[in-house]
């Protein structure tokens, strides 16, 4: 039995298409899942990148694309009532809600449902406050030891090679996205593509060009 590590922010609406859709993408394997809180915002900073909701075409398309997808794929979806917002407490609750920081999958269920299933203010101080105490979690959200556990997620994440979300881990391989998931059941099947030269040759094509903020500089001229 292979295992998954699914890194997740509820803030992501294809992390949400993706939660929901694992266990039909993936029936008929046998694996365990871990669901690991992070923090879509701390990737995007380390690796110098805007989310998709912040470039304001891209925002428009992602949008139309998510409520094109939750169609097709039969997931119930509405919008919170503003997005991006502050995903922290909710992803904090997550450890907090968790054996060792991780939570199960009925509380991740509740925590995305809170955000994609209502058309209500993700961040209300009301509504997290009814969740908290539905929840009971094992750890209070705002201690040290929390803030500390989602930080570490996060920085452990990184040091991997996550710069998204939804990214699936399976023994040392990444996988991104709601679009990766026929790629990982691929992979959980065995299938023969899954070669140390088939899944290493993105990292050896060479780079003829590379972006900087205010110019393009090609490697040539260095």
């Amino acid at each position: 039995m292979k295992h998954i590590t699914f890194y997740f922010d509820v803030i992501s609406p294809y992390a949400y298409l993706a939660f929901e859709q694992l266990p039909v993408a993936l029936m008929g394997n046998s694996y365990s899942v871990t669901y690991q809180p992070i923090l879509l915002a701390g990737l995007l900073k380390h690796h110098g990148q805007l989310g998709p909701a912040e470039i304001p075409p891209k925002r428009d398309w992602t949008y139309r694309h998510i409520l094109w997808l939750a169609r097709e794929l039969s997931i119930p979806m509405q919008f919170p009532a503003a997005h991006p917002f502050n995903p922290l407490s909710l992803q904090r609750l997550a450890v907090a809600s968790g054996k060792l920081g991780t939570p199960n999958r009925i509380t991740v269920e509740r925590l995305f449902h809170h955000v994609w299933c209502n058309g209500l203010a993700a961040d209300d101080t009301s509504r997290l406050h009814i969740l908290l105490n539905e929840l009971e979690p094992t750890q209070n959200p705002n201690s040290p030891d929390v803030k500390n556990k989602l930080k570490s997620n996060t920085d452990e994440a990184i040091a991997k090679g996550v710069f998204g979300v939804p990214t699936f881990e399976v023994e040392g391989k990444l996988f991104f996205g709601l679009e990766a998931l026929p790629m990982l059941a691929a992979y959980l099947k065995d299938d023969d593509w899954f070669s140390d030269a088939n899944w290493n040759i993105a990292a050896n094509v060479p780079v003829a060009i590379s972006r900087k903020p205010d110019a393009l500089l090609l490697k040539a001229d260095k």
